[in-house]
């Protein structure tokens, strides 16, 4: 397949997703707004920034590669760059180490903790791909990454890891891990028939949406413990209430006889609560 030199930035905007930042990024802005108790200076959140394109971008483009031949033979996922075609396998890997020299450029901006604890996501996103060949659990893997999101972010810009930011933390994990059981709903016969693991393909439907729920329910927990450890005022718990009932929006959209509305679950409610709650996050910290 030819592409034209013009094509490829969008190419690899698709290959990453790169709308889909909208659901860890404000959550790291959460955990460095709440970690001052403010706003962090602007080189911090510039920073942060960088650093969270930088690694989600890493993340995304391992994952594409290495699991380019489960995509290749899965219908729903046959599309995409490199399975069609439109991005060779070198280019990928270009775009890998461009987007880890991204990261730590940023990394060595921030606090000196995080070039100490840079390869921890990093290991981390190497793995993930290959849990489904292995464990239904990758699910929790994908969560315990994208939770260290708001942990990062403190640490990038107060230079401490407290157990506040661990809450916070573990509040995303769960979140995560909840959305991307029911994500895994798409490839439920697939990965049944494949032989790759996942909590709807080893315990079936119903006991993904019961695990999703206790994992949403787990998240509300979580940000409920961090609030009661920080200097939180009335908005910050309005944000906690706006989770809520986002989240117990989201699953009555969806059961396990009927998931036509997944994509609107899945992919347009967690991004709005993740917007959701750092506006209330933000709006508490000016007050």
């Amino acid at each position: 397949m030819t592409t034209t030199v013009l094509q490829y930035p969008r190419l690899f905007l698709s290959l990453v997703k790169f709308e889909h930042t909208v659901f860890a990024l404000p959550f790291a802005y959460i955990g460095a707004f709440l970690a001052v108790d403010g706003v962090p200076g602007a080189a911090d959140l510039l920073w942060v920034t960088v650093a969270m394109v930088g690694a989600r971008s890493l993340a995304m483009a391992l994952n594409r590669l290495i699991d380019a031949g489960i995509d290749a033979r899965n219908p729903r996922t046959a599309g995409r760059e490199l399975p069609r075609g439109a991005l060779r396998p070198w280019q990928v890997v270009l775009f890998s180490l461009g987007s880890l020299a991204v990261f730590l450029v940023a990394v060595y901006q921030l606090e000196p903790i995080v070039r100490w604890l840079w390869p921890i996501p990093v290991l981390a996103f190497v793995a993930y791909p290959y849990l489904k060949r292995v464990t239904w659990l990758s699910h929790a893997w994908l969560g315990a990454v994208d939770g260290l999101a708001p942990v990062g972010a403190w640490a990038a810009v107060t230079n401490e890891l407290p157990w506040e930011a661990w809450l916070l933390g573990a509040a995303v994990a769960a979140w995560v891990a909840g959305f991307d059981v029911l994500y895994a709903l798409f490839d439920l016969d697939f990965d049944r028939s494949h032989g790759l693991h996942s909590l709807p393909a080893r315990f079936g439907p119903r006991a993904a949406f019961a695990a999703a729920r206790a994992c949403h329910v787990v998240t509300v927990g979580f940000l409920a413990l961090a609030g009661l450890e920080l200097d939180v005022g009335l908005l910050y718990w309005l944000g906690v209430a706006a989770v809520a009932a986002l989240l117990a929006y989201e699953h009555s959209l969806v059961s396990p006889a009927d998931t036509r509305r997944l994509d609107t679950a899945f992919f347009t409610l967690n991004g709005v609560i993740s917007i959701t709650f750092f506006a209330f996050v933000l709006a508490d910290v000016l007050a």
